[in-house]
């Protein structure tokens, strides 16, 4: 079955380049919304009658510029990483935050202070992605999170690469053949 995996489009925090996560419902930018609409004129986009999202804003409005009559089910386990305390700040801005300098030389597997351990959202995410696949129609169109596509491909992902190599950039994504146990990458989005 086919499966595309796509990134919402900017917001203002991508922009600043801020931690945006699962606390943080931000709509899209004006310059995320213009992004989104270059890259639909390039024909890469999947049709789609149906659409799996996040219960973020930014992957709704995504969904209606891509796919403005497609049926979209909200998927609560496909929700952006809960960054906690580190939620609308950047990297710039904690430079000298010994709670961030930490979690950042632990490679950002550690726990962060009232947020969520990397560990975990990979298994929240991975577990979602399976069980909406259980129901899934002959395609399936995921608009969710940066973080969300590199924790599902960092499990089911074909090649088998680490999460931080799955990184993809906003409005982009994958397009990959599921067979019910692995997503094998066809093509980048």
């Amino acid at each position: 079955m086919k499966v595309f995996l796509i990134r919402h489009g900017m917001t203002p925090g991508n922009e600043l380049h801020q931690y945006i996560g699962g606390r943080t419902d931000q709509p899209l930018s004006k310059q995320g919304r213009a992004l989104l609409e270059e890259i639909k004129a390039q024909d890469v986009y999947p049709s789609a009658e149906h659409v799996y999202i996040s219960p973020m804003i930014r992957c709704k409005e995504t969904a209606e510029i891509l796919f403005p009559h497609a049926r979209q089910t909200v998927v609560p386990g496909l929700k952006e990483m809960d960054f906690g305390v580190f939620e609308q700040r950047s990297a710039d801005d904690m430079a000298e935050d010994e709670v961030y300098r930490k979690w950042v030389d632990g490679m950002c597997e550690g726990p962060i202070p009232d947020g969520e351990v990397k560990e975990d959202f990979t298994a929240r995410c991975s577990e979602a992605f399976f069980n909406t696949m259980k129901g899934a129609e002959e395609a399936a169109v995921f608009v969710i999170h940066g973080g969300t596509i590199m924790s599902i491909l960092s499990v089911y992902g074909k090649p088998e690469k680490s999460y931080y190599d799955w990184y993809v950039k906003n409005g982009h994504g994958y397009e990959c053949d599921w067979d019910g146990s692995f997503l094998q990458i066809k093509n980048i989005l």
